[in-house]
């Protein structure tokens, strides 16, 4: 991260995900801090394949005794596809979630034993050692078009019996109405939120515009299309975006 002499100052920062519902937002605070308008506008949405198009695939999820979920959005169209196809998952199948919110969320369409349940505290890879207790289940692992590899190859590697199923695909939303001249910094945190900036702005020009990114790809895919990447999180003493911005405007100041 580096600022420099001849940058302009950073008034207008663009977040490109949904608005924040809580009043105690970091990102509020952060605004009101340095004097800042930061406006917020989701550049992906998800959005649920078609009946049709789940059975294309040739997936029963009936036939499996163990299910990894890693977000609510996969919990929601997975119990959304089988109501669709009228049929219920056996009592006795396991369920494997990322996160005590996403394990939460299941309690809305099952009753579920707690011998059933197994959650990872943060990522998908604190899912490792309740999997390797229970490799001898037949796992489906329903998600989204783009979702990372890393836990289906470490499933792969202890030689579990693993079905990967798309239930949901992640798309560009139409933002092509935002002023993108008027910010000084965009944040991104997503490859596909890189890709929506320019389907959305397909003449995009960087120029003296700062971008923020969160997590690796999301730099990577920054870099490969040609932007300079100002501010990168989570880093050291900066685990979230807000933090990481917070640092580069002081840096920025002191120039």
């Amino acid at each position: 991260m580096s600022a420099t002499t001849k940058s302009q100052p950073i008034k207008h920062i663009l977040v490109t995900q949904a608005r924040p519902t809580e009043e105690n937002s970091p990102y509020f605070a952060l605004a009101a801090k340095w004097k800042l308008e930061i406006d917020f506008r989701k550049f992906i949405d998800v959005q649920r394949i078609s009946l049709n198009d789940f059975r294309k695939q040739g997936v029963n999820p009936l036939h499996f005794t163990g299910i990894v979920f890693t977000s609510k959005v996969a919990v929601d169209y997975f119990f959304s596809l089988l109501q669709e196809m009228r049929v219920e998952m056996s009592p006795e199948t396991k369920y494997f979630c990322v996160g005590e919110a996403t394990s939460k969320y299941l309690h809305k369409y099952i009753i579920i034993r707690k011998r059933k349940l197994f959650v990872g505290e943060k990522t998908a890879m604190d899912l490792a050692p309740f999997l390797k207790k229970h490799k001898k289940e037949k796992f489906l692992f329903p998600g989204s078009n783009l979702h990372r590899n890393e836990l289906t190859d470490f499933m792969r590697e202890q030689h579990m019996d693993i079905t990967e199923t798309v239930i949901y695909e992640t798309v560009a939303s139409d933002v092509s109405d935002l002023p993108i001249s008027k910010y000084e910094m965009v944040c991104f945190f997503s490859p596909s939120g890189i890709q929506s900036l320019y389907k959305n702005f397909p003449s995009f020009q960087q120029g003296e515009v700062k971008m923020a990114v969160f997590g690796p790809t999301t730099a990577k895919e920054a870099q490969a299309a040609g932007l300079t990447v100002h501010v990168e999180a989570p880093r050291p003493n900066m685990p979230s975006m807000t933090a990481a911005i917070e640092a580069f405007l002081t840096e920025l100041k002191s120039k």
